[in-house]
């Protein structure tokens, strides 16, 4: 039997994890889990209650959004004995519980930002706010209509940032509508990079840059390059590395997973290579 610790945000996703919850702990049980549940009540508490009870545990898993993941990996990165990891994205069903029980653990990297730990990527620039500056009335009444509408308000905000770039390569310099290092084949919710040529586990991050567009031609070629899938622009830069620094001539404004990551004039970001199992 495998020790289960279930971590909820309670809040995340308007409380969608109590859709079919009893029959996801059923079939959970089914497939020889014991689950105990935990419940979030304010930021920071997910990573507080992996620190503390995580190594009991053969498996801790959560359930709500990419902030509540972020926080369970950040406790996961505090103990020497890790149990694997399991995600709910936005809610819970018979069909994640399903894959939870007889999915397999993959080798998972896990990205560092000025000391502090993300899942999938950390951004700033064009719409990197959004997800964080929306009210958490209006997510809850609109759910990904909310992002869309703040973003579409945040248009005549968006201005481009100065920044010099050290990477694996060597250092690049420009300005930059908005810029990431990322684990995801989706980045900032538009560019969609292909399965090849991002590995979960394999040490690397992926660091992308859009420089400033300063025409309707130059806007209407990134769009263009982006759709296709063939990431040609000149003003897309897409560059894998184990390392990336940030230095900017004035504080910008980051996010992590989402979540506001502060603001900050230089920017250390880091690949830990596989330190996690992830079940999926």
């Amino acid at each position: 039997m495998k020790k289960l610790m279930l971590i909820i945000n309670p809040v995340a996703g308007r409380s969608g994890y109590k859709l079919n919850f009893p029959d996801a702990l059923q079939t959970l049980d089914s497939h020889g889990f014991r689950t105990t549940v935990f419940y979030t009540g304010a930021q920071g508490d997910a990573t507080a209650m992996v620190q503390s009870e995580g190594e009991h545990y053969d498996v801790v898993a959560c359930v709500g959004g990419d902030g509540t993941l972020s926080e369970v990996m950040a406790g996961l990165m505090h103990l020497e004995k890790r149990p694997d990891l399991g995600y709910f994205p936005m809610g819970t069903s018979n069909d994640v519980a399903l894959r939870l029980a007889e999915g397999t653990p993959h080798p998972y990297d896990v990205g560092g930002m000025n000391g502090r730990y993300f899942a999938y990527i950390a951004a700033f620039g064009a719409f990197t706010e959004v997800s964080y500056a929306t009210p958490q009335d209006q997510k809850r009444a609109l759910g990904h209509l909310a992002y869309v509408l703040q973003g579409m308000a945040s248009l005549g905000n968006i201005v481009p940032c100065h920044a010099v770039v050290e990477h694996d390569g060597g250092v690049i310099e420009g300005d930059y509508l908005y810029g990431s290092m990322s684990n995801s084949t989706s980045v900032a919710g538009i560019v969609r990079l292909p399965n090849s040529m991002v590995g979960l586990g394999d040490g690397m991050s992926e660091l992308v840059l859009v420089k400033n567009l300063a025409t309707p031609a130059d806007l209407a070629d990134l769009a263009s390059s982006v759709l296709s899938g063939r990431y040609d622009s000149e003003k897309l830069m897409i560059l894998q590395t184990r390392k990336a620094h940030f230095h900017f001539d004035k504080p910008i404004p980051w996010t992590r997973d989402g979540e506001d990551g502060g603001s900050h004039q230089d920017v250390a970001l880091c690949n830990y290579a596989a330190p996690i199992n992830f079940i999926f």
